[in-house]
């Protein structure tokens, strides 16, 4: 792990507490974003990430600025399958396109409308996310219609193992 470090832009870190150094950080080029989301324990702690130059320094725990978590984007993302009149919500993770993960990224940015090195994901709750990202999972599979690429993998979207009947979803 540690090689790719040397002059990247972005750390995500899915891994294990305590395994990014502080000498690991100023291997990264200067004024890297840092997401270390192991949990309980992060891979670093954020505030010892932004003292050794991190621009933008989070983690997945709620005691942390810039909390990554899961409930930002599925909520919506399943609202909008919803609205999409998915035919099965299943749990193949393979279901969830890239093309909503892009759209559920770009609006989770929309949402902070000015962001700082404190603050580049909204709270986790903030009850306008899953509003905004499943309009803008619509909004993505209207345009993937009109141009006639696919937009759901086999009519089937997984975002939290249920299986939905297509009467369900009208």
């Amino acid at each position: 792990m540690y090689e790719v470090l040397i002059g990247c832009d972005v750390f995500v870190g899915v891994n294990k507490g305590n395994v990014l150094t502080v000498e690991n950080v100023r291997r990264i080029a200067n004024g890297p974003v840092i997401l270390a989301m192991a949990n309980p324990t992060p891979e670093i702690m954020p505030a010892e990430a932004k003292r050794r130059g991190a621009a933008v320094a989070g983690a997945s725990r709620s005691d942390f600025s810039n909390q990554v978590n899961n409930v930002l984007a599925f909520p919506g993302i399943f609202r909008g399958a919803l609205d999409c009149q998915a035919e099965q919500i299943t749990c193949q993770a393979e279901q969830i396109t890239e093309l909503m993960k892009i759209a559920a990224a770009h609006s989770l940015a929309d949402v902070v409308l000015d962001p700082t090195p404190e603050r580049v994901l909204p709270e986790t709750l903030d009850r306008s996310v899953a509003p905004r990202v499943a309009a803008e999972i619509v909004e993505a599979y209207e345009r993937k219609v009109v141009s006639g690429l696919p937009f759901m993998a086999s009519g089937r979207i997984d975002v939290v193992g249920f299986v939905v009947r297509e009467e369900v979803l009208r």
